[in-house]
């Protein structure tokens, strides 16, 4: 499964300080390149991206980092986030799929023939 993986992180994520070990666990992917977007919140927040009163600052936050990394990323990289909303901003923001880790990990099972 050797490519590029642009990592996202959820806020809980990073507020229990787990991204180096889903960092890490994607790491262990053969030949798998992972990038994490140095971010601090996608924007979404659930439903506050979608607020009329809200979505402006929703999209600013998105716009600072996150989508301007996943629009830069080759069409060949995999976009991965965690969070439900993180997934939403950036198909919304960016036209683009992004997926779980653990999807990703199982993909990597799968092709390994485990």
């Amino acid at each position: 499964m050797g490519q590029k993986i642009l990592l996202h992180g959820h806020c809980h994520q990073k507020a229990h300080q787990v991204m180096p070990d889903v960092q890490a666990a994607l790491g262990k992917i053969p030949e798998a390149e992972v990038e994490v977007v140095e971010t601090s919140c996608c924007g979404m927040a659930g439903a506050f991206g979608y607020g009329r009163d809200t979505i402006n600052v929703s999209l600013k936050m998105a716009e600072a980092d996150l989508l301007p990394a996943v629009r830069q990323a080759s069409d060949d990289t995999l976009i991965v986030a965690d969070g439900t909303s993180c997934r939403h901003q950036i198909v919304d923001g960016a036209n683009r799929t992004a997926i779980h880790v653990a999807r990703v990990l199982e993909m990597a099972l799968a092709e390994g023939g485990q």
